[in-house]
């Protein structure tokens, strides 16, 4: 396969921003819808992209966004939700419902091959809303006419994401880290290394009907990643574990805020670890560690190291 013009649904957030730079280095065509053009002005520029406004929950509109499309990328997806039963209405839109009509869309239009991105530890019968909203999805999604690829990727980190950087931002104003799920395990995978993997499923016709896992070449558990973080920024900080009945009551609190960090569901997603069953990578792939490019951003490494993402992708430095 080798798809000339891509759409990505969420191309404007953190991890779509780094799908249609890798898309856009390789010559194919990208097409990013996003709810406020405004909003996607990283990647406005981008050679071969196009940046239109359009609600992707709707039918419709998504018919006509993949009018002329190869392949459709589907990179959607929320943290937090109101409550509900198996999920709440949230999770319901982004997760379950837009995927359902993507896959009636590409039925539609006669597009070849759908990537989805989901989430590692998905599962019907996982212990929050969020996994098992997940895995509602990836229903949807094998139910495709089309030649599907299933993506479940760790948590993603690099420059811009809302993992290492919340609990940068929080070692440098609070003394003491309380946290919640400090036992639980995570193999977080740079997003470079995400979009390398995307790249390859819509290229290699053996990734039809497959579900991989993505993640990096290390497991941690949150405490280690919390004071690696925070003795990375130069503000190393004690972190005291929470048990999960104060863990729960501090992210009820939380939920109050406008922009929550984080709810009682992420807190029983904890319960899971997030780590790999096999091989960090498909296709052969090396995972990145984080140790070798998290300091480029957390660790003061000079302004120059802020330009990176644009001097790869001009060519200038290779990978």
């Amino acid at each position: 396969m080798n798809p000339q013009r891509v759409v990505l649904i969420g191309g404007s957030g953190f991890l779509g921003s780094a799908v249609a730079n890798r898309l856009a280095e390789a010559g194919i065509g990208v097409l990013i819808p996003t709810r406020r053009r405004s909003r996607a002005g990283h990647v406005v520029l981008l050679p071969n992209a196009e940046v239109v406004e359009a609600d992707v929950h709707d039918p419709a509109t998504l018919r006509r966004l993949l009018a002329d499309a190869d392949a459709v990328v589907n990179l959607v997806g929320v943290l937090h939700s109101r409550p509900g039963q198996p999920w709440g209405a949230d999770f319901q839109r982004a997760h379950v419902e837009l995927p359902q009509k993507i896959v009636a869309a590409c039925q539609a239009t006669g597009v070849a091959q759908l990537v989805h991105i989901s989430a590692l530890g998905a599962s019907p019968d996982g212990p929050s809303e969020y996994q098992r909203s997940k895995a509602g999805g990836e229903a949807a999604v094998r139910a495709a006419g089309c030649a599907w690829t299933i993506l479940r990727p760790s948590v993603v980190f690099g420059r811009g994401d809302r993992f290492l950087n919340l609990f940068a931002d929080l070692a440098r104003v609070f003394p003491v880290l309380p946290l919640a799920g400090a036992r639980a395990r995570f193999q977080p995978v740079w997003v470079e290394d995400v979009a390398e993997v995307v790249l390859r499923c819509l290229r290699d016709p053996a990734a039809a009907g497959q579900t991989f896992e993505v993640a990096g070449p290390r497991a941690y558990t949150l405490r280690e990643l919390v004071e690696y973080v925070s003795e990375l920024i130069g503000h190393p900080r004690p972190v005291i574990p929470l048990p999960e009945i104060l863990a729960l009551l501090q992210a009820r609190l939380m939920e109050f805020a406008p922009q929550p960090l984080m709810s009682r569901d992420n807190v029983r997603s904890m319960r899971a670890d997030n780590v790999a069953g096999g091989a960090p990578l498909p296709f052969g792939l090396q995972a990145t560690p984080l140790e070798a490019v998290a300091p480029d951003w957390l660790g003061g490494a000079g302004l120059r190291q802020k330009y990176y993402p644009f001097r790869r992708n001009a060519n200038r430095i290779e990978r």
